[in-house]
């Protein structure tokens, strides 16, 4: 199973998107709702991907992805943008990215998301924190 970490301010996201992504039975979840914790808690769990909101009160999305791309243990996992300050319009017109990383607006379609997932994770086996082919 896949660990996916989830940060978002709003603890009732997190757990909606947990739920909905443990009811599939690919996915082991956790959950962080202060984006300055996000580093730690992704050293601690090693996710195979982290769903990340733009906009917290502590740090920025953009902030912690930098932290996380200075770790050399994290820097090859994959990050999704959840956000609902961009458009889904604005999302399809850039073809689901922005700056170089997928992502999805608010509200979450779940359907869409774990395409999303499956399209950042793959079918490569992940070794060493990176991704087959990293």
């Amino acid at each position: 199973m896949k660990r996916i970490l989830i940060v978002d301010d709003e603890p009732d996201i997190t757990l909606l998107v947990k739920l909905n992504l443990e009811l599939t039975g690919k996915y082991v979840i956790r959950e962080e709702n202060d984006a300055a914790d996000t580093l730690a808690a992704a050293r601690e769990f090693r996710p195979d991907l982290i769903l990340l909101d733009v906009m917290m009160p502590t740090m920025d999305g953009g902030d912690v992805v930098v932290e996380l791309k200075a770790d050399p243990d994290l820097r090859h996992t994959p990050v999704i943008f959840l956000t609902a300050t961009v458009l889904k319009e604005e999302v399809d017109a850039k073809g689901g990215m922005i700056g170089g990383y997928p992502f999805i607006p608010k509200p979450v379609s779940v359907e869409a998301l774990i395409q999303c997932i499956e399209s950042q994770l793959g079918d490569g086996k992940v070794e060493d924190g990176q991704p087959a082919g990293a």
